[in-house]
């Protein structure tokens, strides 16, 4: 697991002071070593996190003669294999590491090859004959990888930070912060930044040496499947899903230095530690986190499956330093980030690090196979659809004139809502009349966004076919943009913070194609989501956890707003910096703190973007670093 970044440098030599800065400001993501190559015009590099072939793991890596390079953070889980075939085909290995294998991939098959590489990856290859720059990232977008083609030089970087090291300019992108207002993230390819991307997930870019550069899509996630196909049956599928698992499971314990595994108590982390310990000779060790307050603690569910399996368990109650720790998990996501559960998956992170350097985790389950509550209610939301036009406008017009805390005024806006896409947003996500109290109204999405011919070509890659069922197009959304916009940033940038890797079975891309043709009915049985899922692991799982209702991964944020976070949340939220930057309507902000602080409404939700929004602000107006000169 490694960080890495580089340029291509159109105005004279590559500074090589510039790409050790670049690499430096990523230092979290690899501690245990560094790399740097500079060729001319190029300039790529790293830092590492070492993970397997520890001794000649060495970056960056190149070919026989010397021509070819690359940097690379992930792991590459069929690296033996590709080995084995390109040995064959008179290719030459000096080390042991996955990494090798992606320069002589390249030498075979191009940029292409990347479609071969089963695993979690971000590289770069410098190709110094066609004096061209390779990004790659991985289906799934596990790791992430950011970019900025600006006028004499194009960066690359695992984190924004890395970017803005090397002179990134800082202008903000309205429609990014629209959509983080929308979301609660901002999904790819946008970076909070005007001048940065990021490359989305599935797709390879190519810069060459005047600075153009093209991306190519070689990885598009399955449409789901919406009906039973009788060639298949249920128990097939099952004994199909199972089997899977295992092996993603399998492949991903292989390490040379000590692994384990978060356990919460859900059904996806139990999933995965059974596979575990099922395949494991020794025993298993797991990390649980809880909290005092008991809705907050799932610590009982995760000892039954501790108990089960024998596992070497280790857990802790959790007491933090609430500011200290906003403050520093701010500060690493480089971009506003809204999704509060990203403590507790630092806090993981950090208490398993103690003790090893690799973990599984449960992610990728709710997506792939529908676990969230949102997906059963698409009947309900698809059959709103039935309301006659006229009692759907009374209903928007009623919306607009209730004050914003009366009971039912977001309920009937979603009502009114023309398609069951845009319902589902509004259930899902924002709600519009929310948005309208709160933001200025130049900061606004489209009241119909979710389902304009803008939302189509904006989001193309994470919209399913026209026709399709409001589920289908539900588990798509959240398979896609969701999942690469949110759950796996968070995850990425919480556990590099902690230099721990952490690898995802249940986003094996193979087994994420063998969701897809899993129909929905066997997904969702009324309101149990996961059903097939659960079916084939049941027999592996204590019975308290099969139908217990589904508990979010989160911290007891309200009560720390009431608490060792109130003087942050009025100090930043009240004070003229966060006012007079004319985003918010600070009156309705003043309200929303009062509200939350004498427990009339938990406003936490949004008390918390705005907190992160304004706290990204303050870190962007004093920058980490002095840039060096780039050339």
């Amino acid at each position: 697991m490694c960080g890495i970044a580089g340029y291509l440098n159109r105005q004279g030599a590559a500074n090589a002071d510039l790409l050790r800065d670049m690499c430096d400001v990523l230092r979290h993501r690899g501690p245990d070593d560094a790399g740097y190559l500079t060729d001319g015009r190029a300039a790529i590099g790293m830092r590492r996190l070492s993970i397997i072939d520890l001794n000649t793991g060495h970056q960056p890596i190149s070919n026989e003669d010397g021509t070819i390079w690359t940097v690379f953070n992930g792991e590459i889980y069929n690296f033996a294999e590709l080995r084995e075939q390109l040995e064959s085909r008179g290719h030459c290995f000096r080390t042991r590491t996955d990494t090798e294998v992606l320069v002589h991939l390249y030498e075979e098959e191009g940029a292409a090859g990347v479609a071969r590489l089963r695993g979690m990856f971000a590289y770069a290859i410098w190709d110094s004959r066609a004096k061209k720059l390779i990004l790659a990232r991985d289906r799934l977008g596990k790791k992430p990888l950011h970019y900025a083609a600006l006028p004499g030089r194009f960066l690359f970087g695992s984190e924004l930070k890395a970017l803005r090291i090397a002179g990134l300019p800082t202008d903000v992108d309205e429609q990014a912060l629209r959509l983080y207002f929308q979301f609660g993230w901002i999904p790819d390819p946008w970076t909070i930044f005007r001048h940065a991307r990021k490359l989305p997930p599935g797709c390879w870019l190519e810069v060459d040496s005047s600075g153009k550069h093209r991306i190519e899509r070689y990885w598009s996630y399955p449409v789901p499947e919406r009906t039973v196909d009788s060639r298949v049956s249920q128990p097939e599928m099952r004994n199909r899903i199972r089997d899977k698992v295992d092996e993603s499971v399998r492949i991903r314990m292989v390490a040379d230095v000590p692994l384990g595994a978060f356990l919460s108590g859900g059904i996806d982390s139990s999933v995965v530690v059974a596979s575990m310990a099922l395949q494991s000779s020794a025993p298993i060790k797991t990390f649980s986190i809880g909290f005092e307050e008991a809705e907050y603690n799932e610590l009982g569910y995760a000892r039954l499956v501790a108990d089960r399996y024998q596992t070497d368990h280790h857990e802790i109650i959790v007491r933090p330093n609430a500011i200290d720790l906003v403050e520093k998990l701010v500060r690493q996501f480089d971009e506003p980030f809204g999704d509060s559960s990203a403590i507790p998956t630092f806090i993981v992170s950090e208490f398993a690090r103690k003790h090893v350097k690799v973990a599984l985790s449960g992610d990728g389950g709710d997506e792939l196979f529908g676990g969230y509550e949102i997906f059963q209610d698409a009947p309900r939301l698809e059959g709103y659809g039935r309301i006659p036009s006229a009692a759907r406008s009374a209903a928007a017009q009623l919306a607009r004139l209730l004050p914003y805390d009366a009971r039912g005024k977001n309920y009937l806006h979603m009502l009114s809502r023309p398609s069951a896409r845009a319902r589902y947003f509004e259930s899902n996500y924002a709600p519009y009349q929310m948005r309208k109290h709160l933001i200025a109204a130049e900061w606004m999405l489209d009241e119909d966004y979710s389902y304009l011919a803008e939302f189509s070509a904006q989001f193309s890659d994470c919209v399913a076919p026209a026709g399709s069922d409001l589920l289908t197009e539900m588990l798509y959304f959240e398979a896609t943009a969701k999942l690469s916009g949110d759950m796996l940033v968070k995850v990425d940038r919480m556990s590099m913070l902690a230099s721990l890797e952490v690898r995802c079975p249940l986003l094996d891309h193979e087994l994420a194609e063998l969701s897809s043709q899993v129909p929905n009915a066997w997904k969702i049985r009324g309101r149990q989501g996961k059903a097939i899922l659960i079916d084939a692991m049941a027999d592996r799982l204590p019975p308290e956890l099969l139908h217990r209702s589904k508990m979010g991964f989160a911290v007891p944020l309200s009560p720390w707003m009431r608490g060792p976070l109130r003087d942050m949340l009025h100090d930043h939220l009240t004070g003229s910096p966060f006012t007079d930057r004319g985003i918010v309507n600070a009156p309705f902000v003043r309200q929303l703190l009062e509200e939350h602080q004498s427990g009339r409404r938990d406003n936490r939700t949004w008390l918390w973007s705005l907190l992160v929004l304004e706290m990204w602000f303050r870190e962007v107006a004093a920058p980490a670093a002095a840039p060096a000169v780039c050339g």
